[in-house]
């Protein structure tokens, strides 16, 4: 493929993205980034349609070519599909107020971090790091597929420590619901205001030249 090629296919992908035009009414940027990472935004309106273990595949794959320190992938998704009883136990872990829309969702995940090392069990101060790109991996892949895909620190670590059996040298991330976007209006009023994909602090204020100060 030459380079007038690679431009074009980049350019057809940048259509492409089920979030295009909902994304470009309320973000603005003076150096747009490629529309996978752009029109990726986390909505909470999801259908309570299922989506196939295939599907969820496709996620996780994402997820698993994500970089690491040391090539070491400490992260770990513990899922369940929506109307089985595993979904039950994940979502028993939510708080209250997310549980109001969560509960359209097709597949919940919890994202939990080995704390060491495989190969020589030393001690990774990345584990988290690495984790968070594994998580982003995936919510591009599914925004990119049309999901809803959203991250929450929204529950009981814990509880969820206990109740899924997570041993120790383990780190409990994140949860995150995977589903069929519907339209605004399924959700609650008070959600329905929130309902729109977010800004972004200025650039400026998230670089440091050097220093700190």
């Amino acid at each position: 493929m030459n380079g007038k090629e690679v431009l074009l296919s980049h350019h057809s992908e940048e259509l492409a993205h089920p979030f295009r035009e909902e994304v470009s009414q309320s973000r603005h940027s003076s150096y747009p980034p490629h529309s996978l990472i752009y029109h990726r935004w986390s909505p909470r309106s999801m259908s309570g349609e299922k989506i196939t273990q295939e599907e969820l595949l496709h996620l996780i794959e994402a997820a698993r070519w994500a970089p690491s320190a040391s090539n070491n992938q400490p992260w770990i998704f513990i899922y369940a599909h929506r109307e089985t009883p595993e979904w039950d136990t994940l979502f028993e872990l939510l708080l209250p107020s997310n549980q109001i829309w969560v509960k359209n969702g097709a597949v919940l995940l919890l994202l939990i971090s080995k704390n060491h090392f495989y190969h020589n069990g030393k001690s990774s101060r990345t584990h988290s790091f690495d984790t968070g790109a594994a998580w982003m991996a995936l919510a591009l892949q599914g925004s990119f597929l049309g999901y809803v895909v959203h991250g929450m620190e929204g529950f009981n670590y814990e509880k969820a420590t206990k109740n899924l059996q997570i041993p120790e040298g383990y780190t409990v991330e994140a949860m995150i619901v995977v589903g069929k976007k519907a339209p605004k209006e399924k959700l609650p009023p008070d959600f329905q205001s929130k309902e729109f994909p977010s800004s972004r602090k200025a650039i400026e204020t998230i670089m440091k030249k050097g220093t700190f100060t």
